[in-house]
């Protein structure tokens, strides 16, 4: 019998660790998926697949709650005070201030509710994040069902641009790399494949795909054991809604004003009252004179202000995309003493250009390619290399084809193509994704020498790949004096703004091997991703305010520590 435990992805005894065998059987399913009538004693036991909405206030008392906070209660005290002094002595204008503070008060509650109300309509954008429909594998056959009738121990089956519909264990899997930038912020697709994991954590699983993430290539069979609220994706939905609100410090500031408005009007009123009484006034006229000492000294003005101007921050906000769910949030902004920023498309302009390269010993700009044909002929490797190792799409018609995809491989792409010419008899066969712990990408290809398996990344993990290395036009064993030699470049690079990569490639006998291993390491390449220009402005206005900051990147230290950055008030930057 599969309880609620079975489903529940800390409790689910870590899916991830178990083979595929022992998936199946900790979910009482099959790979050839389960039974109709099986799946729907499961829905009715777990309930639809869905992002459900979390039992909130009524609208009502949350709308009531706007007139009736601290800095509101003292205005109403005001108006109270100004319709009892109007009773009392008519003609004297009191009437008219109570009204004017009561229109104050409802004014400001409704335009700060709608302002919420529209933002907590946004926060209804997250459901859209999951797919209507998903192909499911039951009782053998494949079909398509809605999102919402998938249960635990379905399998799925996923392809290229679908959205995950639920909490998955990949079972089989084919070139599979996945978009799990709304689970984690990893704005880089990871790959994933079916061996069992030690990874503790389901997010960072390589054999787990998660709700809300999109299948960017590749195909795979998943077998789901989390649905709806149940899934990572249910959990930060329920975070978004059950958040409680901290207080701002304007917020703070506004509550102690408030106190020494309300005590220092009161003192104030209360102290003319004694002296009137002290020189034999009347009481009733001794007393609404005090009232209206004490009306004249709240500021009513102050909060339609305040409201006002945090609004019009929002609206300005919002132009750009920010949304702001409750205004005095506008205010914390101000308060920040740290920026943490990335750097690639947010400090930079995500516009990758080849500019130099290590080619058999030495340094050569990227404009020597072309000028020097003896140069690209000899190590033709590294530019076949760069104009197949690549995730690229090619869209267009027959007389104008462009490449989409990572800026980065557009460029190195480009370059590989125009430097190496033709590429008749290289065709692609099978690749071994790039993902963040392997640091590499290689692709598997027949060509007229046979089959080679190219490969392109971060330096430090392609040597550990590598037996040799192409020097000139000959290729020599990569010892330890060429490594540092190799280290020596990728530093020189580095230190001038580029982000660095390596690329080897090998020989072949028959498909992916499972370990990569004596390759020939063709070169180094560096590429420029400059500053947006308003970078340094926009640094130079945080210094001044007094804020720090920091930039977060995957790059080289020295690649982070670029030239468009240096200056008075450069940060160095921090490695993520």
């Amino acid at each position: 019998m599969l309880n609620e435990q079975d489903t529940s992805p800390g409790l689910s005894v870590h899916i991830q660790t178990l083979t595929v065998e022992q998936s199946f059987a900790s979910l009482h399913t099959s790979a050839a998926g389960l039974t109709a009538s099986e799946a729907r004693r499961r829905l009715a036991e777990f309930g639809p697949n869905r992002v459900e909405e979390v039992r909130r206030e009524s609208m009502l008392l949350r709308f009531a709650r706007e007139f009736t906070h601290f800095f509101a209660v003292i205005l109403w005290l005001g108006a109270a005070l100004a319709f009892f002094a109007e009773y009392f002595e008519p003609g004297q204008g009191m009437a008219r201030l109570g009204v004017a503070i009561v229109g104050v008060i409802l004014v400001n509650g409704v335009f700060s509710f709608w302002q919420e109300y529209k933002a907590e309509r946004a926060v209804d954008a997250l459901r859209l994040l999951l797919p209507q429909q998903a192909t499911l594998s039951r009782d053998g056959e494949v079909v398509r069902k809605l999102a919402g009738e998938v249960v635990p121990g379905d399998i799925v089956l996923l392809e290229e641009g679908d959205f995950v519909p639920a909490d998955c264990r990949v079972v089989e899997a084919l070139g599979l790399r996945v978009n799990t930038a709304t689970i984690t912020g990893e704005s880089l697709p990871a790959a994933r494949s079916a061996a069992p994991q030690t990874e503790s954590s389901p997010l960072f699983a390589r054999n787990i795909v998660l709700a809300g993430t999109a299948v960017v290539s590749g195909q795979a069979r998943a077998v789901v054991y989390a649905t709806g609220m149940r899934t990572e994706f249910g959990r930060i939905a329920h975070l978004t809604q059950t958040a409680g609100a901290a207080i701002s410090p304007l917020q703070r500031e506004i509550k102690r004003l408030s106190r020494m408005v309300a005590m220092l009007a009161s003192g104030i009123g209360g102290a003319f009252f004694l002296v009137g009484q002290a020189l034999g006034l009347p009481f009733w006229e001794n007393l609404l004179f005090a009232i209206g000492i004490i009306v004249a000294n709240v500021p009513e003005g102050l909060l339609p202000t305040v409201t006002l101007s945090l609004a019009l921050a929002t609206q300005r906000m919002a132009k750009r995309n920010a949304l702001v769910r409750h205004l005095p949030a506008v205010e914390a902004l101000g308060s920040i003493t740290v920026i943490l920023s990335d750097k690639t498309g947010t400090l930079t302009q995500n516009r990758m250009s080849v500019r130099r390269l290590w080619l058999g010993g030495r340094f050569a700009a990227a404009d020597d390619i072309a000028a020097q044909p003896r140069l690209a002929a000899d190590h033709r490797a590294l530019f076949v290399n760069a104009a197949l190792c690549h995730n690229l799409k090619e869209m267009g018609n027959q007389g104008s084809r462009t490449w989409q995809g990572d800026p980065m491989e557009v460029a190195l792409a480009a370059m590989g193509r125009q430097a190496a010419g033709a590429l008749d008899g290289y065709v692609r066969i099978d690749e071994i994704p790039f993902d963040t712990d392997r640091k590499r990408m290689s692709v598997l290809c027949e060509t007229p020498h046979g089959r080679m398996l190219y490969c392109k990344g971060a330096l430090e993990t392609v040597l550990e790949a590598c037996d040799f290395v192409q020097l000139d036009a000959m290729v020599a064993p990569l010892d330890g004096a060429v490594k540092a030699r190799l280290l020596a470049a990728q530093d020189a690079l580095a230190e001038a703004g580029l982000r660095v990569l390596a690329f080897a490639h090998g020989p072949v006998d028959g498909g992916l091997p499972a370990e990569e291993r004596g390759l020939i390491l063709s070169g180094l390449v560096g590429l420029e991703d400059p500053p947006r220009p308003e970078v340094p402005e926009a640094m130079a206005r945080c210094a001044a305010a007094g804020i720090r900051v920091i930039m977060v990147t995957g790059d080289h230290p020295h690649t982070a520590t670029m030239p468009g950055f240096r200056g008075r008030h450069h940060r160095r930057a921090r490695a993520k």
